[in-house]
């Protein structure tokens, strides 16, 4: 199966690999070798025919060349000598026009041998008539005529040579040629698919930019690019452009909604805050003008109304963030708001060891967000540990930010639920005070407003290895009041 499973998967491999090159190699890739194609089919014909028409040329040239010599030729008589030999009477063929190139001529017997010849000759073996090929070389051979007084009869053939080297030269230099001319052709087309190909998807280009642009930025309210061809492309880029228009229209009215959804929550949260105080008022009153059981109904609804402006004061501090209200900003001391926020918490401290460290540092901001902020932190953390776990608070100046740390030895925040802490609504699960989740919600959104950050991270290490205890730390900026001293100081 594994082997099957390989295989199947190399496959798969070559058949995706094409679809991973870009169009335009693919179209000028197909353009080439479709015309590679057509110019090999068109060398192989031409080139065919040519060297047939070279060598029929070189044929006829060598042949008609062979019997204009044997028509020359002339003899009487053949006497032979006494070593053997043989020798023409009367007859001594002129072969000069023959010595200095590369043709061969040879008068032979029957049996080979040589009456008279060129002096670069070769022996091209017993006389054949017609056309042979040998050692290179094309012989025509012919029966050389005779005299009407030959006194013997002694018949004697011609043997006309040429090297076939020089057609082959030029056969091999046509087929060089011709295989340059397709591979030319070839890359040349190649070049041209590509410029056509890369002209032609330029429009696609520009919608890919603009596309790429429009992810970045999240706006749809970017334009298409016009194409100026009436063409498949034109038609795309007039789709898409539709089609952010659309959702540019949809986002748009989308916001709207939200806006006004938004600035009806910080508006409904807003007035529900006088009712709530109103009743809050009563219920303390009642509360001490009862007794018994009657009492304790009345404490009761206390605790729940109290607990209910505390949650429209959570939800009117969001929904004022999420709607950019800001409420109004003055120098305040982070260090005394840590100090009365830790004072506040004394009653609910449960048995934890609190423990702060409050430098001056001036902000500029809203000192009941900024309560908020810090009071949400330090709850945070006696919520979510163990009676005993010490919590530390500390606000600091370094290097023009004012610097709060709150941190505690508990067991931590889950690794899941790091990336989530700051959204709404969400409760760990050692939650033991039956928070609303808008705790650290705040916290983020308090920073933010004042052009702060908070970051979460866990300081220290248990024995086992693992990360224990949690750290929130919120830079806010300096206070410009505070950084006018600091640097007349510095100076």
């Amino acid at each position: 199966m594994s082997r099957v499973s390989s295989i199947r998967s190399a496959a798969q491999a070559t058949f995706s690999a094409p679809r991973q090159v870009p169009i335009r190699w693919r179209l000028a890739g197909g353009s080439a070798l479709l015309t590679l194609v057509i110019l090999c089919g068109f060398a192989g014909a031409v080139g065919g025919l040519t060297s047939h028409q070279l060598h029929q040329d070189f044929d006829r040239e060598v042949s008609n060349a062979a019997e204009l010599l044997n028509a020359k030729i002339d003899y009487t008589v053949a006497v032979p000598t006494p070593a053997g030999e043989l020798e023409l009477d009367g007859f001594r063929p002129d072969l000069s026009n023959y010595e200095n190139g590369t043709t061969i001529v040879r008068i032979v017997t029957r049996g080979g041998i040589l009456v008279e010849g060129t002096a670069h000759t070769r022996d091209f073996g017993p006389p054949r008539i017609g056309t042979t090929k040998a050692d290179g070389h094309l012989v025509e051979t012919r029966a050389v005529p005779r005299s009407p007084g030959d006194l013997i009869q002694l018949p004697l053939y011609l043997q006309y040579a040429r090297p076939m080297a020089s057609v082959d030269a030029t056969v091999g230099r046509l087929r060089l040629f011709l295989i340059v001319g397709v591979l030319s052709g070839a890359g040349l087309a190649l070049l041209a698919g590509l410029m056509v190909a890369r002209r032609a998807m330029a429009p696609i280009a520009a919608l890919t930019v603009t596309a790429r642009k429009i992810e970045q930025t999240r706006d749809p309210a970017e334009r298409i690019p016009a194409v100026e061809a009436d063409d498949e492309v034109a038609e795309l880029a007039r789709t898409l452009d539709g089609m952010l228009q659309a959702l540019d229209t949809s986002r748009a009215e989308t916001e709207d909604a939200l806006r006004r959804q938004r600035e009806f929550v910080a508006d409904a949260s807003h007035e529900l805050r006088t009712p709530l105080t109103s009743v809050l008022a009563n219920l303390e009153l009642l509360a001490e003008s009862l007794d018994g059981e009657q009492e304790e109904a009345a404490n009761s609804a206390l605790r729940s109304s109290r607990r209910m402006r505390r949650l429209v004061a959570d939800l009117l501090l969001l929904a004022r963030h999420d709607a950019a209200r800001q409420a109004p900003h003055a120098p305040t001391d982070v260090g005394q708001v840590l100090v009365e926020a830790a004072a506040e918490l004394g009653v609910i401290s449960d048995g934890h060891e609190v423990s702060i460290d409050a430098g001056r540092a001036i902000v500029d901001g809203a000192r009941d967000e900024l309560h908020r902020l810090t009071l949400n932190l330090m709850e945070n953390a006696i919520r979510h540990t163990p009676p005993g776990t010490q919590v530390r608070a500390s606000v600091e100046c370094v290097d023009g930010v004012v610097r709060l740390t709150v941190e505690d030895d508990g067991p931590g925040i889950p690794s899941e639920l790091k990336e989530r802490v700051f959204e709404r609504f969400v409760r760990g699960a050692g939650d033991r005070g039956g928070s609303s989740g808008l705790g650290l919600s705040i916290v983020h959104a308090v920073a933010d407003s004042h052009g702060g950050i908070v970051t979460i991270d866990s300081p220290t290490m248990n024995g086992t290895g693992r990360a224990r205890g949690t750290r929130f730390v919120v830079m806010l900026p300096l206070s410009r009041s505070a950084q006018q001293p600091v640097a007349a100081a510095a100076s």
